[in-house]
């Protein structure tokens, strides 16, 4: 049997058992089956005379491989461009901390300010203990169908309220 009879013999065995291994390695059963032919290739184990053992052989090349993928795969920190950049003085936590509570002050305040029905479905939405639409309905007296309808109207009208105060630049990057 020439050499390359023998690779086109093997080659079946070599994928069914680099598909078989490949998921618990972590890598793609094409790569993992790769390695293991410029393995056997360069030991020159796959061209071995005894028959019998090449089965074994290949299976046991594959594992090999499988567990070096398995390592290398664990020992491998993904590159994390933002990681790398300088920090911003306003991303510490006193200082997120601080912007978040300003934030909520202005949507709160925002949220008094609404006409209507409003305020109080907003303060119910926005409460910490979350409610359902039910609760929410039995304590404002509104039907629980028409919670959505109204919701909607006073988010538009927060969402216009919000977008009058706050001045968002042109696309020049003047202000209106």
């Amino acid at each position: 049997m020439t050499p390359n009879d023998l690779l086109t013999s093997l080659r079946p065995l070599l994928a069914a058992e680099c598909a078989a291994e490949a998921p618990a390695a972590g890598v793609d059963p094409a790569d993992l089956e790769q390695a293991v032919w410029v393995r056997l290739l360069s030991e020159g184990r796959a061209t071995a005379p005894v028959e019998r053992d090449r089965g074994r052989r290949l299976r046991a090349a594959v594992r090999a491989e499988a567990r070096a993928a398995r390592r290398h795969t664990r020992r491998e920190v993904p590159y994390d461009p933002v990681a790398d950049e300088p920090a911003d003085p306003l991303d510490s936590g006193v200082e997120r901390a601080v912007l978040a509570a300003e934030s909520g002050r202005e949507l709160r305040a925002a949220v008094r300010r609404l006409p209507g029905r409003c305020p109080g479905l907003m303060r119910a939405l926005l409460s910490s203990g979350d409610p359902t639409y039910r609760e929410i309905a039995g304590e404002l007296g509104i039907s629980q169908g028409s919670l959505g309808p109204i919701r909607s109207r006073c988010l538009g009208c927060l969402r216009r309220m919000l977008t009058a105060a706050i001045a968002a630049p042109d696309p020049g990057g003047k202000e209106r």
